[in-house]
């Protein structure tokens, strides 16, 4: 018996030692997106996180990543998903569930930056100033927003507010619905997986959305106008993307593969999630110019004019923080501060 006991306690000891240098630990971590396989964010972003994350920890980390919700449930459950340890780490939109982020939703206010680098790294500073709170369960390892939002549409060019007068056209988030409707348009609010559908059926006559997503979904072959606006301006719309990890499963990591997800997370992972997708602009728009679709710029002074038309949104935005005890004037001057620095 004493035997037995002095082995089970050597066993315990050399477990112990083992786990203490990060030799025992392997983990895989389930990883779910509602991306197709092949789109950008998921090849360009994820799979080079997950196989930098592997290397670094001489692959006691790995990721298997299941794409276009394959372990079910819908795009606005993915966050949940997370949060309750159903999955290890989802890629998704804060802003598909509406309301639940208000805080973050500042980068989603029209007409903010036509930079997603700048955004990007606005977003992070901004997150660890004020909305980390919005985010318990959850450690976010990554905020970015995508390239420039447009609106596309199947059977007739939105050139002003006057042609956007009763359109039907998807929105992503409730910041881009309220923006679509102040310009006269009907926004509806829709997740990228049902686009395609919306529109082969008529169900849109259009939608919202930046070029780097539109070819993996074979959007631009299924409308036959863009509306960019003019360069000089911000852009029409921003959403803002997530990497989050079930905060319970990054506490049950040891030091060193938490040290891993630390050193390839946070502001620098944010950045280059930024700067890809700005340079994934050219690319995802050559497509609908090889199909001989129709582009139009809307103005500069027109796009003043759709400028002034959403102001009110940044109004609304501020008196929601104020309600809700937050300093929304001076939350709402900080996001443009850092857009203002980082974009330099």
């Amino acid at each position: 018996m004493r035997l037995m006991t002095a082995k089970q306690s050597l066993f315990g000891l050399v477990l112990g030692i083992a786990s203490s240098l990060g030799l025992a630990q392997e983990v895989t971590l389930k990883v779910h997106h509602f991306w197709p396989p092949g789109a950008m964010p998921p090849t360009r972003i994820l799979q080079p996180w997950c196989d930098k994350i592997a290397a670094d920890s001489a692959n006691k980390l790995k990721c298997q990543i299941f794409p276009a919700m394959q372990l079910g449930g819908s795009p606005p459950q993915l966050i949940d998903q997370a949060k309750d340890g159903v999955v290890d780490i989802v890629f998704t939109l804060p802003g598909y569930t509406a309301g639940r982020f208000p805080i973050m939703e500042v980068f989603e206010l029209p007409f903010m930056t036509n930079s997603a680098e700048a955004a990007a790294r606005a977003a992070w500073d901004y997150y660890g100033k004020y909305a980390s709170k919005e985010f318990t369960g959850l450690k976010p390892l990554m905020f970015s927003t995508h390239d420039e939002g447009y609106l596309h549409s199947r059977e007739k060019q939105i050139k002003s507010m006057a042609d956007l007068k009763g359109m039907k056209l998807r929105a992503p988030t409730r910041q881009t619905n309220k923006l679509l409707a102040s310009l006269g348009a009907t926004p509806v609010s829709m997740p990228l997986p049902g686009v395609a559908d919306a529109v082969s059926k008529g169900t849109i006559d259009g939608f919202a959305l930046p070029w780097e997503v539109i070819p993996s979904v074979k959007l631009h072959e299924m409308v036959k106008y863009h509306t960019e606006t003019d360069p000089s301006r911000p852009a029409l719309y921003s959403a803002v993307f997530i990497l989050a990890m079930n905060q319970a499963k990054y506490d049950s990591l040891s030091p060193e593969l938490k040290a891993v997800i630390d050193r390839n997370s946070g502001a620098q992972l944010s950045q280059h999630a930024g700067r890809i997708w700005d340079e994934s602009q050219a690319v995802g728009r050559k497509p609908a110019m090889d199909r001989g679709n129709v582009f139009y710029t809307v103005p500069a002074a027109e796009v003043d004019q759709w400028i002034k038309a959403s102001h009110p949104l940044y109004d609304d935005w501020v008196a929601d923080m104020d309600k809700r005890g937050l300093p929304g004037k001076q939350m709402l001057q900080d996001a443009q501060a850092l857009l203002a620095k980082y974009k330099k």
